[in-house]
């Protein structure tokens, strides 16, 4: 119980998430340069590599922006684990065509950008970059914004999301103010369960 309540009570592993995204940001440009190549089948490979790191990436910030806002953390991560689902289920067909994993990531990258801006551990501009990169991937989605935008929406994505990874694995986050902020949010929650009680 006690190793539970310790567990409960760590500060996030912001380092541990900015090497996973470091991975991920790897092997997806690993898996791109395979499919330059012609090599498809080992690209596919690298890219469903590639999205399991990204999966690993939405746990370990579901966890760290959970003192922010449960609810929208659960759903940010709800959103990236459906597009990741899209990517992994795409190579064997069995994903609907007509849905593009970007459908999820645009709203899971806005999620996270206002949970980064709310949040009193991380750079407000950290999360206005994502919050944009999530507009840029829903705008994405539109034929004529993506013909004539979509290498800047490329940019802006991988700016956003290598910035915050590299404040991650640099930087980390303040771990004093997301013990405050993880306290408060503890104490929120058990006053909302105490009149429920009753």
């Amino acid at each position: 119980m006690m190793k539970w309540i310790a567990a409960a009570s760590s500060p996030p592993r912001a380092r541990l998430t900015g090497v996973v995204y470091l991975l991920y940001f790897l092997t997806a440009i690993f898996a791109e340069v395979l499919a330059g190549h012609g090599l498809v089948v080992s690209g596919d490979a690298a890219n469903l590599i590639a999205t399991v790191w990204y999966i690993a990436v939405t746990l370990l910030l579901y966890d760290m922006f959970k003192p922010v806002n449960k609810s929208l953390s659960l759903l940010a991560a709800f959103f990236s684990l459906a597009g990741c689902a899209i990517l992994i289920l795409s190579p064997f067909h069995l994903a609907p065509s007509s849905i593009s994993p970007l459908f999820f990531f645009g709203p899971y990258c806005l999620l996270i950008g206002y949970l980064v801006f709310d949040s009193t551990f991380l750079p407000r501009a950290l999360g206005v970059l994502m919050a944009l990169a999530g507009l840029g991937w829903l705008a994405f989605l539109l034929p004529p914004v993506a013909s004539r935008l979509s290498s800047a929406i490329e940019v802006l994505g991988i700016i956003a999301e290598g910035a915050l990874m590299l404040w991650l694995l640099v930087i980390g986050v303040n771990v004093q103010r997301w013990k405050e902020q993880a306290s408060a949010a503890r104490a929120q929650s058990r006053k909302t369960r105490v009149p429920s009680q009753s």
